[in-house]
C-alpha cells in the first residue's frame, strides 16, 4: 500500500504536467483544427528559459534556493517567454498559411520544431544540463509510510490553478467567450464582429505560456535539461489530448493524467522499459475504438 501510494501521488505529479502540455495542443485544434506539433518544443524553450532564470536568482542566494515568491517569478517569466514565442511563431509562420492545406500546415508545423529543437542545440549546447533547485524538496506529508515531498506537491497544486485560471478565462471572459464562438463557428463568429486574429494569437499566448509552465514544474521533478527534452513529453501530450476528445479542455486534463498515472504504474510495476510505449499503445486502442476521446464528441461534416 505505501508503494501504490507513492506511486499515485508520483503518477498525479507527472500527469498534471502532461495535461498542461496538453491543453496547448488541444485549444489550438479547437480554434484552428490542426495540430501544433511544434508545442512540445515550447516545453523545451520553458524550461531553458526558468533554467537561465534560476541560475541569475537562485544562485545569487546563500541557500542556493530561491524563495517561493523568487520562484513564482522565475514561473511567470517563463510563461511570458513562451506566450511571447507562441504569439511570434503564429504570426509569422501559421499565420500565411491559415488558408492552405492542412497538410501544408502540419509539414510546416514539423519544421518549426525542428528549427526549435536544433536551434536549441545551437543556442544553448547540445549537452544536458542539470536544472536549478528553486525550492528545496523536503518530506512534507507521511502517509501510511509513504513520504511526499513538498516539490511533487508544489508542481500539483501549481498545476491545478493553472487549469482552474484557464477554466475561468474559458468560461467566464469576453475573449473565452470568443474563443468558444470562433471555436464552434468561425464564419458566424467573424460576422458577430469578433476579431478572429486576436482570438488565435490569444489562444497561441495562452496555450503556450501553460506550456512554459510546463517545463518548469518538469526541471523541479526532473533535474535534467536538453534540447531535445520536448520530443517524447509533447507526443505523449498529444497522446492524452487525443484520449481525452481532442479539442476538449477538460478532455485534455483527464487524459494527461491518466497518461501519467499509467505511465508510473507500467515504470514501477512491470519495467521502465515499457514507460514511453504504453501512450502509444493507448494511441491506438483510443484511434480504434474511440476515435472521439472520453470526452469528446462526434461531428457531422456537411460535404
Amino acid at each position: 500500500m505505501t508503494e501504490f501510494i507513492q506511486q499515485v501521488f508520483n503518477g498525479l505529479s507527472l500527469g498534471s504536467i502532461y495535461a498542461l502540455i496538453a491543453l496547448g495542443y488541444t485549444m489550438i485544434y479547437g480554434i484552428l483544427r490542426f495540430i501544433n506539433f511544434a508545442h512540445g518544443d515550447v516545453f523545451m524553450i520553458g524550461a531553458f528559459s526558468g533554467y537561465y532564470l534560476g541560475i541569475l536568482f537562485a544562485f545569487g542566494t546563500v541557500s542556493g534556493y530561491a524563495s517561493l515568491g523568487m520562484a513564482f517569478l522565475i514561473l511567470i517569466g517563463s510563461m511570458i517567454v513562451c506566450g511571447l514565442l507562441g504569439f511570434t511563431i503564429e504570426k509569422l509562420v501559421y499565420k500565411p498559411l491559415r488558408k492552405s492545406p492542412k497538410l501544408t500546415i502540419l509539414i510546416t508545423a514539423i519544421g518549426v520544431s525542428l528549427f526549435l529543437e536544433y536551434g536549441g542545440q545551437l543556442v544553448f549546447g547540445a549537452d544536458p544540463k542539470s536544472f536549478p533547485s528553486l525550492l528545496e524538496n523536503k518530506p512534507l506529508v507521511n502517509l501510511s509510510g509513504a513520504v511526499i515531498g513538498s516539490n511533487p506537491v508544489v508542481v500539483l497544486v501549481t498545476a491545478g490553478l493553472l487549469m482552474l485560471v484557464l477554466r475561468v478565462i474559458v468560461m467566464k471572459t469576453k475573449i473565452g467567450t470568443a474563443m468558444r464562438a470562433v471555436s464552434f463557428n468561425p464564419t458566424a463568429a467573424s460576422l458577430m464582429g469578433i476579431n478572429i486574429n486576436a482570438v488565435i494569437s490569444f489562444t497561441f499566448i495562452i496555450g503556450s505560456s501553460l506550456a512554459g509552465a510546463a517545463g518548469i514544474l518538469y526541471g523541479l521533478n526532473y533535474p535534467s535539461i536538453d534540447p531535445l527534452m520536448g520530443i517524447l513529453p509533447g507526443l505523449k501530450a498529444f497522446v492524452a489530448a487525443v484520449l481525452g476528445g481532442i479539442g476538449n479542455i477538460p478532455g485534455a486534463a483527464l487524459g494527461g493524467m491518466i497518461i501519467g498515472l499509467l505511465e508510473t504504474f507500467v515504470t514501477g510495476y512491470i519495467s521502465p522499459t515499457y514507460r514511453d510505449a504504453i501512450a502509444f499503445g493507448i494511441l491506438i486502442l483510443i484511434l480504434l475504438f474511440k476515435p472521439t476521446g472520453l470526452l469528446g464528441k462526434k461531428e457531422i461534416e456537411k460535404v
